[in-house]
């Protein structure tokens, strides 16, 4: 911005002192055209250094985005926090006498101490069941999984 400001201070002094020099010795037309021809190339050359240190910008934020960094085989990277809300802790996992021997559900409990999100859950993943003395309610994976949700090995 600095540039472009200075630029057009030293184009429009030009344009000033070439119309008055050529007003004060009567110069004719082909003054006047030099004058503005001046202004012209400032103003190319201008543009033209202003286009070249864009694309040098640019061409560095790319190699600095594209460069591969040195990875350590022992170095997991974690996930962004807009991904890693959808990973719900495997510890939760349980299985219910009352709802099936091999279907395990998530305690909400669980999920209420160990995950940050568990109130922004959907709730009709959430069942209901009788495990003998009273109704029990749980979140079922698969449901969740349909939702975008994972229950993910920590």
């Amino acid at each position: 911005m600095h540039r472009k400001f200075i630029a057009l201070v030293v184009a429009t002094a030009v344009a000033i002192t070439g119309v008055s020099a050529s007003q004060a010795k009567a110069a004719d037309a082909h003054d006047i055209l030099g004058g503005l021809a001046a202004i012209a190339i400032i103003g190319a050359a201008v543009n033209h250094y202003n286009k070249e240190k864009r694309k040098e910008r640019v061409a560095r934020q790319n190699t600095h985005i594209h460069q591969p960094q040195e990875t350590r085989p022992d170095h997991i990277r974690p996930l962004p926090r807009r991904v890693a809300r959808y990973d719900l802790p495997q510890r939760c996992l349980k299985t219910y006498k009352g709802y099936s021997k091999n279907r395990p559900l998530l305690k909400p409990k669980c999920l209420e101490k160990h995950y940050e999100y568990a109130n922004s859950l959907p709730q009709q993943c959430k069942v209901g069941f009788w495990n003998g003395k009273k109704i029990k309610r749980a979140y079922e994976p698969a449901c969740l999984r349909q939702k975008g949700y994972r229950v993910v090995y920590q």
